[in-house]
């Protein structure tokens, strides 16, 4: 487990991003209904991923209404795919695990 990106293992972030990762940007309110957290939660996360060079965050403006968007970025992108199989590889070698315990018993 230790080899799972710890960005990630937060429920929010790995939600955010994936979702990300299935259009080229989305505005911020869509991400945050989408997730079902608040405006502070989101911001909060959008920062994280940032940091971790995960996500870009792109401010502007539709007529005078200021607006975010958000995007995954390619290393966003390689880490969740990352995770994911980090994900698939520790539940298969638990089944493993589990059954050749259950051999043994």
């Amino acid at each position: 487990m230790s080899d799972l990106d710890t960005v990630l293992h937060h429920p929010t972030r790995l939600t955010v991003l994936s979702f990300l990762s299935g259009c080229i940007e989305a505005e911020f309110s869509a991400v945050r209904d989408y997730c079902e957290v608040s405006d502070s939660m989101l911001s909060k996360t959008a920062t994280a991923l940032e940091a971790a060079g995960y996500i870009k965050v792109k401010k502007g403006y539709v007529g005078k209404r200021p607006r975010t968007w958000l995007a995954a970025t390619r290393s966003g992108r390689d880490a969740l795919e990352a995770y994911l199989s980090g994900l698939q590889q520790l539940a298969a070698d638990a089944r493993a695990a589990g059954a050749a315990s259950a051999d043994t018993d």
